[in-house]
């Protein structure tokens, strides 16, 4: 362009669009899902780009940019284009549906032929990323011009940072399946109301009515199953064992239960075991009014104890009026019995491994060995003595290795060729792939699981992790703190929101992570470990010696050394970004 020509600009609305997961489609079938990609292009998105007199300028790969001279244009092809896709979705299997993020951002760009370029573009590239799948996010100015043009809410997602724009930009999100709290929710960890379209629900821990307190551990697994089976029906919203189980032996008035964690509606119960027989008697009551909704008993032999959480389940959805998905239908169309000394295997060994010492670690691996010896058709066996042989290397139980990593990968897979619904083989395998630093593996098993069970704490903070590692701190950041929602009384939730803000620099943000965290599990020598480094960086030099002190009078043979190795951080100077704050201290490390 000559120096003397005017550089031509105009104000115009900017529509990106990008194809959720593309990498893991295009790896399963290059040439299918290219060709996919073409026809939804063509046959779906641009048609309705033209309807609304919009353009499309530019395609990228898995990415499309269009322009219009309106922003409610620009904002309802948005909406047409989800909704189109989600009809063109309907028939396909769930790992090959092709989802968009949309963004739409108002602004100035420049003109050079048919193409535009300048920050119009580059913010609204930017905000696709913040979408979830099949969800749109706008910027604040589109937001204006929306307002009574449309009759679709959207929610202040607060101000955020994206990536190559110097300022922070306040964003506004819609969700589909109707979850605009829930989205509000995962960006924003001041928002802690459960999701206002979404049915919210606690369950408390079930009564031992056997007669033999030592019988107390079946209930409590009775209870577990009953959260994670819930937890797989995204049209809920429920709350975490280790949050339930805060209640556990406590009188509690059920309104009150409600309002401390956050939900509408509290299922309590009981169970009694008699031999291989078992009964549950379960009731929901509404924590508002502390109305009863129902009251149920179910009366089975112990092998079909599946069975039976699946007719709570059912019975909760139902009563709920919450519709599931055809694809969690299709999951709970057959339920296997199983024998009732491998679901007693399964129950204790689960229990043991919550005392988190090498004593139990050793002890629930033994048991879950045994489980797999009795019946090796049980995918849960595998994840879970996954997830021990990796507790033990990570925590140095037990003359653990490098050898525990490998065996936790074999068990993982082993889970989910066994049972691939099963979200727990995702989600260990999640972590020994982040550990071993295979972090686009582990983002895959991480979304599956997630896929799987929506409301699973655990599959959101082994994502969280991949991000964390990776560097995407402010992704771990929104997944931790849903995570955390999920699961207000899991501590470990805590520890990673407030590494991934050390990792930000949002110092106070982080302390309070922290020191919330230690109130939850006062003996952390990690938490600490943090803490020092977080102080020395913000210049609070003695409080960084005095956490440094008690990091070692927790842990005596602490080594920064040894998380240099093992914290599987993909950038390597992370670690020493983090004792810098030691240094400043004059702690030596």
């Amino acid at each position: 362009m000559n120096s003397n020509e005017r550089v031509q600009r105009r104000l115009v609305a900017i529509l990106a669009a990008d194809v959720v997961g593309y990498s893991r489609l295009m790896e399963r079938d290059e040439a299918g899902t290219l060709a996919e990609l073409k026809s939804r292009w063509r046959d779906v998105v641009e048609p309705l780009v033209l309807r609304h007199e919009g353009r499309v300028f530019k395609e990228i790969g898995d990415a499309i940019l269009a322009e219009f001279g309106s922003a409610v244009g620009a904002v309802e092809c948005a909406f047409d284009i989800q909704k189109a896709m989600a009809a063109a979705n309907e028939n396909a299997p769930p790992d090959r549906q092709m989802l968009l993020r949309i963004g739409v951002h108002l602004g100035d760009v420049m003109v050079e032929g048919g193409d535009l370029f300048g920050d119009g573009v580059n913010i609204a590239s930017r905000i696709e990323g913040l979408a979830e799948p099949g969800g749109v996010v706008i910027t604040d100015g589109v937001h204006e011009h929306l307002r009574g043009r449309i009759g679709v809410t959207f929610v202040d997602g607060g101000n955020r940072e994206v990536k190559n724009i110097e300022r922070a930009l306040r964003v506004w999100m819609w969700s589909p399946q109707g979850a605009e709290a829930v989205q509000a929710e995962i960006l924003s960890p001041t928002l802690d109301a459960a999701p206002r379209n979404r049915p919210s629900i606690a369950v408390l821990p079930f009564d031992n009515m056997s007669g033999d307190p030592d019988q107390g551990y079946f209930a409590d697994g009775i209870t577990e199953d009953i959260i994670t089976d819930l937890s797989k029906v995204s049209g809920l919203f429920v709350i975490a064992r280790n949050s339930s189980f805060a209640y556990k032996g406590q009188a509690h008035d059920v309104r009150k239960v409600s309002q401390e964690l956050g939900v509408r509606y509290v299922l309590e119960g009981s169970v009694r075991r008699a031999a291989n027989r078992i009964r549950i008697n379960a009731q929901m009551i509404d924590g508002q009014t502390g109305g009863h909704l129902w009251a149920e008993r179910y009366d089975r032999d112990l092998e079909d104890i599946f069975a039976v959480q699946d007719e709570v389940t059912r019975t909760i959805v139902t009563a709920l009026e919450v519709k599931l998905t055809a694809s969690e239908e299709a999951r709970r169309e057959t339920h296997s019995k199983i024998d009732p000394e491998v679901y007693d295997l399964l129950v204790r060994a689960r229990q043991v491994a919550l005392q988190l010492r090498p004593e139990a670690a050793a002890e629930a691996r033994s048991m879950l060995k045994q489980a797999i010896a009795l019946d090796p058709g049980v995918a849960l066996a595998y994840g879970r003595l996954s997830v021990m042989y990796f507790a033990e290397y990570v925590n140095q139980w037990n003359n653990a290795s490098e050898e525990n990593l490998t065996k936790a990968a074999e068990l993982a897979r082993k889970a989910i060729e066994t049972d691939d619904t099963e979200p727990q083989g995702h989600i260990a395998l999640a972590i020994v792939l982040t550990w071993t630093r295979r972090w686009d593996e582990a983002e895959k098993a991480a979304e599956r699981a997630m896929a799987l069970a929506p409301n699973l704490a655990d599959a959101y903070t082994s994502l969280g992790n991949v991000r964390d590692f990776q560097g995407r701190h402010e992704d771990a950041v929104a997944l931790y703190t849903r995570a955390h929602r999920l699961d207000p009384q899991f501590d470990l939730s805590l520890h990673f929101l407030g590494r991934a803000l050390l990792a930000l620099g949002r110092f106070d943000e982080a302390e309070i992570a922290f020191k919330r965290r230690l109130s939850l599990a006062p003996h952390s020598d990690m938490t600490r470990f943090y803490l020092a480094c977080l102080y020395g960086l913000s210049g609070r030099l003695d409080e960084a010696r005095r956490y440094w002190q008690e990091t070692l009078e927790v842990s005596p043979d602490f080594s920064v050394e040894r998380l240099r190795r093992i914290l599987p951080y993909k950038d390597p100077g992370q670690v020493d970004r983090l004792t810098e704050g030691l240094r400043r201290a004059g702690i030596e490390v």
